[in-house]
């Protein structure tokens, strides 16, 4: 049947009307036109490829994505299953022109047609370099970029660097090898990937993790981290534009070297970083300084200090020196003390001369009393004089007279002597000694007579 709508004006009504279903012809049910409708949209189109720009993006909670894709002059429905949704290198967003490649269905509940996207890339550089635009001047509102204006020191020896990046290819080795010839360190490599579907949350989750990691755990804490991927176009190195990749880099608390592709390539990463390197390279070099350029340093500082050290020396030896020259000398000092030192020694000897001298003449004359002959008459004497007194002694001795049968009597309480009879009268009790002992007593007052309180008849000598 041909096209009605490619005939002449005047012979389309009768082909119209010729394809007009008669009164009597079975009606269709809704569905069933719907169902016709749709196998002929499918089996006419198939699989499309459209660029428009996306507009009403929205994100169900089962992860499909529903949007419309519009241009100057219509607009067409869209839909993106999870699987493809969750595949997307970039983040969808109103006013980003795309093209999408899918497959031309309707939509029976709405009596709509609408294209199930499989696929989806930004349209050209120019759109990708808008959106870079648009996402910069976002993020650098909300203050995201103010960790890299504040550029705070990197350390200077870093012990522990933490490396995201590709396990494989040419970045990791690059960066270990020029670690290695400069200033060898302990590295952490966080394997990512850096280029297509999830790369950008494992490069996010891997800024985090290093950050997450506590001091003195079992996995060292970075003191630094870089962030690095080899060259590649803007699509390549779209995944350290996204947004979940800047906000980690952001809020990292450690420093962090952003060294994403060429040194003409510019990423939002490179913004939000401490310092952006032009190559990986670059960041391995600009993360540590040269061994030997230290050891030679430290080398020459030594050498400096060693001169100081001499000339500090050389120094205070000419000042000494001088002041020495300036001092009075020794013997100018000392002179008066040496000569009041004379005086007083021959001041000392003279008056020794005098003291020895009259102390000799005082021996002399002592010698001459201390003569043998004299010393023998006093000792004549004094034997004499000893020999009267033993006498004497003896004449007195109390017990002298008690061998010629006389007594002498004490009191037995007092231990005295009693001499008369009043005072034995008074003692009462009395101890008479002989010769060969002793004998109590008691004095009894009869007749003017003594008795002993043992036998009257034996009188008792008083």
């Amino acid at each position: 049947m041909p096209d009605p709508f490619s005939l002449p004006d005047d012979d389309r009504p009768a082909l119209l009307a010729e394809g007009r279903p008669g009164d009597n012809a079975a009606p269709m049910s809704v569905g069933e036109l719907s169902g016709r409708l749709k196998r002929m949209v499918e089996g006419e189109f198939g699989h499309v490829r459209l660029r428009g720009e996306i507009s009403g993006y929205k994100r169900a909670a089962s992860g499909h994505a529903y949007l419309c894709l519009k241009d100057e002059a219509a607009v067409i429905d869209g839909v993106m299953w999870r699987g493809a949704a969750g595949s997307l290198a970039f983040s969808p967003a109103d006013g980003i022109e795309v093209v999408a490649t899918g497959k031309l269905t309707t939509y029976p509940g709405r009596s709509k047609y609408q294209i199930v996207i499989e696929r989806m890339e930004l349209a050209g550089e120019g759109a990708l370099m808008a959106l870079l635009e648009r996402n910069k001047a976002r993020f650098e509102a909300e203050g995201l970029f103010a960790k890299s204006k504040a550029r705070a020191p990197l350390p200077f020896m870093p012990r522990v660097i933490g490396v995201v990046t590709s396990p494989t290819g040419a970045v990791i080795r690059d960066i270990l090898h020029r670690l290695e010839e400069r200033c060898p360190s302990h590295v952490l490599v966080w394997p990512v990937k850096v280029q297509g579907d999830g790369s950008a949350n494992e490069v996010a989750a891997a800024v985090r993790g290093f950050d997450a990691i506590q001091p003195g755990g079992p996995v060292p804490r970075p003191d630094l981290v870089i962030v690095a991927r080899g060259g590649g176009s803007i699509e390549d190195l779209w995944a350290f534009n996204e947004e979940a990749v800047v906000r980690a880099v952001a809020g990292c608390s450690i420093p962090i070297i952003s060294a994403v592709g060429h040194e003409t390539d510019t990423t939002l990463c490179d913004f939000a970083a401490d310092l952006r390197a032009p190559t990986p390279t670059a960041a391995a070099e600009i993360a540590v300084p040269v061994r030997a350029d230290l050891a030679e340093q430290v080398t020459m500082l030594g050498l400096r200090t060693d001169r100081c050290v001499r000339r500090y020396h050389e120094r205070g030896a000419e000042r000494l020196a001088a002041l020495a020259r300036v001092m009075p000398k020794r013997d100018a000092l000392l002179g008066p003390q040496r000569q009041r030192a004379d005086e007083a020694g021959a001041r000392l000897v003279r008056g020794l001369e005098r003291r020895l001298t009259v102390a000799r003449g005082q021996l002399d004359r002592a010698g001459a009393v201390l003569r043998p002959a004299l010393l023998d008459r006093r000792l004549e004497r004094a034997g004499a004089a000893l020999a009267s007194a033993g006498r004497a002694l003896v004449a007195n001795d109390p017990a002298r007279p008690l061998e010629r049968g006389y007594a002498y009597v004490e009191g037995r309480v007092s231990g005295r002597v009693v001499a008369d009879t009043g005072a034995a009268r008074a003692a009462g009790a009395l101890r008479l000694h002989f010769k060969d002992g002793t004998v109590d007593a008691r004095v009894e007052r009869s007749g003017g007579r003594a008795y002993t309180g043992d036998t009257p008849e034996q009188p008792a000598l008083l």
